[in-house]
């Protein structure tokens, strides 16, 4: 398939741009974006010798995505291959460092230059790619298959944003999807979308985020936090983005009026921010505690500030109620699966697009709840902490609206067998 010139402009441009690659990462390692310790893995420099036997590259952006990815990391290890798992960002490394299983390996993900692609690629020299959601870098799919390997989209997402603006540039887009050998996507309306930019094989899966595991908690965490805040109305907002940190700030006034005990817990989608949010809530005149400085919620705290990686599943367990984030400031939305897996009743905001199936299936089992204003939140959590059987009802609609939902990883196995290496099970 003969290439576009958007495509050939693109990898001249990004080509000239290799001279100029380690003032940006410098840029980005000064914002605490990059890892200064593993940096040559964003220019395809391996930071660990590749493992005997057969390896599958599986990328995805961030935390959301590589979490998504574990169900297959662990099937492709059972098959007897090595998972080498690729993202781009320092909290999902964090995270992956925790949760990936024995054997398994995390790399940074390359800079979409084609120098670096290809120095990762003869390094790892993978037997198959698999790309989770919407990560179409141009480079990254044309070397990959110069390479001649086999090329997957799983759980592939195109919102209505991105439907539109890759409209407009009709045969890059065709060009792209068209080098996939198989996208699996996560609902109907996806498909469609990528058959209508070009995908010439699509199959319908499911989402597999429905399946990934619940998150971990240190037991005896649990325990010692259940201990320090029994008796008290615990409810999280979780990942939260600037502005909803406030939000929950001035909603657990409102609940503390009826509720004089209640904790909030707020778990920020950046725990980098933990210090500034602290200032935020101490500012509102509510006394604050830090995870990350080693505090605890003690008697007097009103608010818990949870700015540390992997801990959510810990988190989740001890509130009632889940607020989750990116609803009402930044827009989309964020994965409600993880805590409805834990059986949490949700609330959320109207701006939920990157996640409609999901919220509209919650919603209508009665499992979660849409929040439309910041300022009826208070009142949210004061209706359900009232009424202790629609609090319990919610939270059992939700855990069992995500296992009716669940299947979609062991669809997707079945319909990449033919090109995994092994068939993706053991011989």
């Amino acid at each position: 398939m003969r290439a576009p010139l958007s495509l050939h402009a693109y990898r001249a441009l990004t080509a000239l741009a290799t001279p100029f690659a380690g003032l940006f990462l410098a840029w980005r390692r000064r914002r605490g974006k990059e890892d200064g310790n593993r940096i040559g893995e964003r220019r395809g420099v391996a930071g660990l010798p590749r493992p005997a036997g057969r390896v599958v590259w599986l990328h995805g952006a961030s935390v959301g995505e590589a979490v998504s990815l574990l169900p297959f990391v662990e099937r492709i290890a059972r098959a007897g291959a090595t998972a080498l798992v690729t993202t781009g960002t320092v909290t999902s490394a964090a995270l992956l460092a925790q949760r990936l299983p024995a054997g398994a390996i995390h790399q940074y993900a390359p800079l979409d230059v084609p120098l670096y692609v290809r120095r990762f690629l003869r390094h790892w020299r993978p037997d198959a790619a698999l790309v989770a959601e919407s990560e179409l870098w141009p480079n990254m799919i044309l070397e990959t298959k110069r390479a001649d390997l086999p090329l997957a989209l799983v759980n592939g997402r195109i919102s209505e944003r991105s439907f539109a603006r890759w409209r407009k540039a009709p045969r890059t887009i065709r060009a792209l999807l068209g080098r996939f050998d198989l996208c699996l996507a996560r609902s109907e309306a996806d498909g469609e979308r990528l058959v209508a930019l070009g995908a010439p094989r699509v199959q319908i899966a499911g989402d597999i985020k429905y399946d990934a595991p619940a998150l971990p908690a240190d037991r005896r965490e649990l325990a010692e936090l259940s201990g320090l805040a029994s008796g008290r109305q615990i409810w999280i907002a979780a990942s939260t983005h600037a502005g909803e940190e406030l939000i929950a700030a001035r909603a657990h006034k409102r609940l503390a009026r009826v509720f004089p005990d209640a904790l909030t817990l707020i778990a920020p989608r950046h725990p980098d921010r933990g210090e500034s949010i602290r200032r935020e809530i101490e500012a509102e005149g509510l006394p604050c505690a830090l995870r990350s400085r080693g505090e605890r919620p003690g008697p007097g705290t009103a608010v818990y500030v949870c700015d540390t990686i992997g801990e959510l599943g810990l988190f989740y367990r001890l509130a009632g109620i889940v607020f989750v984030g990116k609803s009402f400031s930044g827009g989309g939305g964020q994965n409600p699966i993880e805590p409805a897996r834990l059986a949490s009743a949700i609330l959320h905001g109207p701006m939920v697009g990157n996640f409609a199936d999901v919220y509209a299936a919650l919603d209508a089992s009665g499992g979660a709840l849409e929040v439309v204003e910041p300022e009826r939140l208070g009142e949210a959590l004061i209706g359900l902490f009232a009424d202790g059987a629609r609090l319990r009802a919610m939270a059992r609609a939700a855990g069992d609206t995500v296992e009716r939902r669940s299947g979609a990883v062991e669809r997707s196995m079945k319909a990449l067998a033919p090109i995994l290496p092994g068939g993706g099970a053991r011989p």
